[in-house]
């Protein structure tokens, strides 16, 4: 398990109150590498400290000379009430993210407060803007008494094979779906199946088109017949300061802002150490299970619920009825059916 590394900014009584306590929680697979204090007898006394629990520190005497060294992953902030403000708007517009764990209070004024949460919004890619998911893929598998090969029993295409990729978009916008526009039809797949007297139904390829409640836009590319792509998806996530991507089954994310531009991308590899079997899906199932039974045994609530799953058919039912009657779809609409 990789260390998770720490710098403290502001190491007086309350920073090395955080520095006993993260030797005592060594056993998880971390350290503090790093404070930041103006005050040399508070420097003086945290090193002493540190150095008694095996620990050697940087020191700096600003937080900026802390973000800049970048040795760190967590930033625990516990300098006098006055400088949160500040320090935390440094922290968040620093290029390289940090995890942060304040000292109360957040900041000393509302005003302030507000100000670090819409800052805390944008982080990394700003507000987000458009959201593009592309899935070129393998035709449908053969199922039992193909049950598959009719909308009446998938509830079509786009709710069967697409559903979860409308709910990613919902938590990457922020937000819930106004109206959705599609086009697709059945191009190449199952036109020689018959069963039973009757021919397939279901689509292989489609865009759609969705409106959300707050101005992003997203747009779903699906072909099922592009077996010869390196990438089966490809999801992309655009703000107004910067930019996202996830490429599976590379397994690449690729994050970058419009002021550095394409010479500054970062590419990082997507890992889980917590993954002990990847299987058919690159080890999302596995974590599905791992965080539903952290729900089941009241350690954190289900990733999605309810709600979400009846916001995702619905996507997928409008966007299957833009294509039938070539038209907009609201989701009002939809959810109003019977």
């Amino acid at each position: 398990m990789a260390i998770v590394k720490y710098g403290i900014v502001g190491i007086g009584m309350m920073g090395r109150e955080h520095l006993i306590n993260l030797h005592h929680l060594r056993d998880q697979s971390l350290s503090v590498v790093c404070i930041a204090d103006p005050h040399p007898p508070s420097q003086l006394l945290a090193i002493e400290l540190a150095r008694s629990f095996g620990w050697e520190l940087k020191v700096f005497s600003g937080h900026q000379e802390l973000l800049k060294s970048e040795m760190c992953d967590v930033i625990v902030v516990s300098s006098p009430n006055m400088t949160h403000h500040q320090i935390l708007m440094d922290i968040i517009s620093y290029p390289k993210p940090h995890h942060v764990l304040v000292e109360k209070p957040l900041c000393t004024t509302v005003a302030d407060c507000k100000q670090v949460l819409e800052a805390a919004k944008k982080r990394d890619f700003g507000n987000i803007k458009m959201v593009a998911i592309r899935e070129h893929r393998f035709p449908f598998l053969v199922k039992v008494n193909n049950w598959n090969r009719f909308n009446v029993n998938t509830g079509g295409t786009l709710v069967e094979k697409c559903c979860h990729f409308f709910d990613l978009m919902r938590l990457f916008a922020g937000a819930n779906p106004v109206s959705v526009m599609a086009s697709g039809g059945m191009d190449v797949n199952h036109k020689d199946e018959v069963y039973d007297g009757k021919v397939p139904d279901i689509i292989d390829n489609a865009y759609v088109i969705i409106e959300f409640d707050n101005g992003c836009r997203g747009m779903l590319d699906l072909c099922m017949f592009a077996e010869g792509s390196k990438n089966e998806q490809e999801i992309s996530v655009t703000g107004d300061i910067g930019k996202g991507e996830a490429l599976v089954p590379e397994g690449i994310v690729r994050f970058g802002s419009r002021a550095e531009g394409r010479d500054h991308v970062q590419t990082i590899k997507a890992e889980d150490e917590r993954i002990k079997y990847e299987g058919l899906h690159h080890g999302s199932s596995y974590l599905e299970h791992l965080t539903f039974l952290s729900a089941i045994r009241g350690e954190g609530r289900a990733d999605v619920d309810l709600e979400d799953g009846l916001m995702a058919v619905a996507m997928g039912v409008a966007a299957q009825l833009s294509i039938e009657q070539r038209r907009y779809v609201t989701i009002d609409e939809v959810l109003s059916l019977e």
